[in-house]
């Protein structure tokens, strides 16, 4: 009799602690499997935001005016007198269609060689130009054919920036110099020109050609 107590107790304790496991097992599964109206929703929401972020890559020789241009479609103006991009410079503008985030890498010698790296991340690349710097353009166009040989795909928005200048080159005599009529047909790409004017309805509409024009750009990618 005590021996088959003893039995019967060791079988009660096991079944219970079976029944034990069983049970936290079973809650812990189940309740990583409960559907969550609001965890869903966060989710959701954090793949959308996600979704919506899209990179412009800024690029251009030293002293092109690519921080001026950032200044101004921030809302801070397109100024003279910038120091140069002695690394990255990072800016966000947010829009109802999604947000853009420019990266800047500055353009001295020493750093072109880490441009191309930064292709495969973005979306678009935004190339500045001085249209008035006559002598360096047959290296911003020798830069640029290099970043296009790397990439024959993504966008390109050339910028030839300081059309104040009396001696800046016009459109026509820019998309010469830089020998756009070589890109591939299927390569989406724009020459736009722009100021650098602190304020005046030039600048507003230039900016917010360009805006528009990179909202167009990485809606399609």
């Amino acid at each position: 009799m005590v021996l088959l107590r003893h039995i019967s107790i060791a079988l009660t304790a096991a079944v219970a602690a079976l029944g034990s496991a069983i049970f936290i097992a079973w809650n812990y599964f189940y309740r990583r499997r409960v559907w969550s109206p609001e965890v869903d929703y966060y989710m959701i929401r954090e793949e959308e935001e996600e979704r919506r972020e899209r990179q412009v890559l800024v690029l251009g020789l030293d002293g092109a005016g690519k921080s001026s241009v950032l200044q101004g479609l921030s809302g801070g103006g397109m100024k003279r007198g910038c120091g140069p991009t002695r690394g990255f410079n990072f800016m966000s503008l947010s829009t109802l269609a999604c947000q853009l985030d420019f990266l800047e890498i500055g353009g001295s010698e020493n750093l072109r060689s880490y441009w191309v790296e930064y292709l495969k991340k973005a979306h678009v690349l935004v190339y500045v130009v001085d249209s008035s710097d006559r002598e360096r353009l047959p290296l911003a166009k020798d830069q640029l054919h290099q970043l296009l040989t790397a990439d024959s795909q993504l966008p390109l928005v050339i910028l030839g920036n300081k059309q104040d200048k009396p001696e800046a080159l016009s459109v026509s005599e820019l998309h010469e110099a830089l020998a756009l009529d070589g890109l591939e047909d299927d390569r989406k790409f724009f020459l736009l020109t722009v100021e650098l004017a602190s304020d005046g309805p030039e600048m507003a509409n230039c900016l917010v050609a360009l805006r528009d024009l990179l909202l167009q750009l990485v809606s399609l990618s």
